[in-house]
Order: C-alpha cells, then sequence, then structure tokens
C-alpha cells in the first residue's frame, strides 16, 4: 500500500452530508493531508466505499449514521469528533435538491427539505463553533446552490432551505469571524459529474462536457479556503465550469 496522505495531523475535519460525489471528495482531499475525517450520512452502507478508499491511500476516516434534523444525533457526532482530534473544519453538505409545482409541494415535503438543507445545517454549525471557540480557530463552510441566491419554478422548498442556509452561514461569519472562525459559503452552479446527472443530459440531448463540475475540482476549493490566511478570509463564492451560461 501507498500512502498518498500528506503527514498525519492532531485534527479532525466534520464532513455532514458525506455523499457520493462532493461530499466524498472533500472527505478524500483533507484525508490525503493527513486530517482524520468523520463521515456522517443517514446510509452507513453507503460511506463504507469512502472509507475503505481513504484507508486504502493511508488516510484515516470514521463513518456513522446520522440523521441530521436530529440535535441529539449531530451533538453526539461532532463531540466524538472531538473526542477522537480536535475538530478543525466542519463542512456542511447537505443538498435536498427536489422540484414541484407549487401546488403539488405538499407541507410534509416543504417541512423535510427545509430540516435537511436548513436546519441541519444550522445544528452542525452550532455544534462546530462550540467545539471550536475555546481555541479560537477553525473553519466551517457550507455548500449553498443557485437556488440560494434565486428561486427557480418549482422550487418554492428548496430555494427557500438554500435561501435560509445562506442567511445562517452569513449570520455565522459575522459573529465568529472576529473570534477567529472562518465560515464560508459555496454557490455551486452547476450539475456534478454523475451517471443520473449524465442520463438527465442525454434524455434532453446535451453533450457538453464542460457544464459539468468533477467533484475532485469542487473539493479543491474547500481545501484552498480553509488555507486562507485571516487577513483575507472569503466568504462567499460562486464554483462554475467554464461551459455554464450564467
Amino acid at each position: 500500500m501507498t500512502d498518498t496522505t500528506g503527514p498525519a495531523r492532531h485534527a479532525s475535519v466534520v464532513v455532514v452530508g458525506a455523499g457520493d460525489y462532493i461530499g466524498g471528495a472533500i472527505a478524500r482531499r483533507f484525508a490525503a493531508e493527513g486530517y482524520l475525517v468523520f463521515m456522517g450520512r443517514r446510509n452507513l452502507d453507503k460511506l463504507l466505499p469512502t472509507k475503505a478508499e481513504i484507508e486504502t491511500a493511508g488516510g484515516r476516516a470514521e463513518a456513522r449514521a446520522l440523521d441530521a434534523r436530529e440535535e441529539d444525533q449531530v451533538v453526539a457526532f461532532v463531540n466524538e469528533a472531538e473526542a477522537a482530534a480536535p475538530v478543525e473544519v466542519v463542512i456542511f453538505n447537505i443538498g435536498a435538491n427536489v422540484n414541484f409545482p407549487l401546488l403539488e409541494t405538499t407541507s410534509r415535503v416543504f417541512r423535510k427539505v427545509w430540516e435537511l438543507a436548513c436546519f441541519a445545517g444550522f445544528l452542525t454549525a452550532r455544534e462546530g463553533a462550540r467545539v471550536m471557540l475555546p481555541r479560537g480557530k477553525g473553519s466551517i463552510f457550507f455548500t449553498g446552490a443557485t437556488a440560494g441566491l434565486r428561486g427557480g419554478s418549482g422550487y418554492a422548498a428548496f430555494a427557500s432551505a438554500k435561501f435560509g442556509i445562506r442567511a445562517v452561514a452569513q449570520a455565522t461569519a459575522r459573529e465568529l469571524g472576529p473570534k477567529g472562525i472562518h465560515v464560508a459559503h459555496l454557490v455551486i452552479d452547476a450539475g456534478v459529474e454523475t451517471e443520473w446527472v449524465r442520463d438527465r443530459m442525454r434524455a434532453a440531448g446535451v453533450a457538453d462536457d464542460r457544464v459539468l463540475l468533477q467533484p475532485a475540482s469542487v473539493a479543491e476549493t474547500y481545501w484552498a479556503l480553509h488555507q486562507q490566511s485571516s487577513d483575507a478570509w472569503t466568504f462567499e463564492t460562486e464554483i462554475r465550469p467554464a461551459g455554464e451560461i450564467w
């Protein structure tokens, strides 16, 4: 086995919403720098391949089943990461992208999307701040979307949640920045390279690779933000491929 990671660090990175694409790529990127990565998502089995991949490359990772809408689970998850190694980075990466006409958007759907994409982000940031503030340093990053900047047809639930998490990020940045915590909101403005997105593109007759984001490329931005000096922190950045029309 070849160790491709950087020097081991006595610090952990929390990734809430460590999915197969952007979340998994973020976990792999920070693990490659020697961090212990704590990954959480609702389906534990789906996390195990990413954990195995990180460990095969010589990195360190822990995988946990996590419903980030449940306060007690988020508290326990962050506390476990902190007990293993001081939490240096917290990343909230839950999407909950759904599209329903307004009259077909049930109260259950609206509430669930808000809980997943907004409320869970508040819980994640609060618990991350709780363990970071005594040390006066750390990073909290929120994955946003174009829907957080403008609402589109059929996106009443998703856009309201993403507008909300952007507001949480802004308020958190203004409060915690002067206390040494770098808070950033990343707007993902494109489709991500997945088989599902490819299928939709084929169905629409679109075959331009330039309109897709590569998860590993997106993860590089999270890593770069964490490296920024506190005299020049970025709060919000938009990520899009060269072919995206905006």
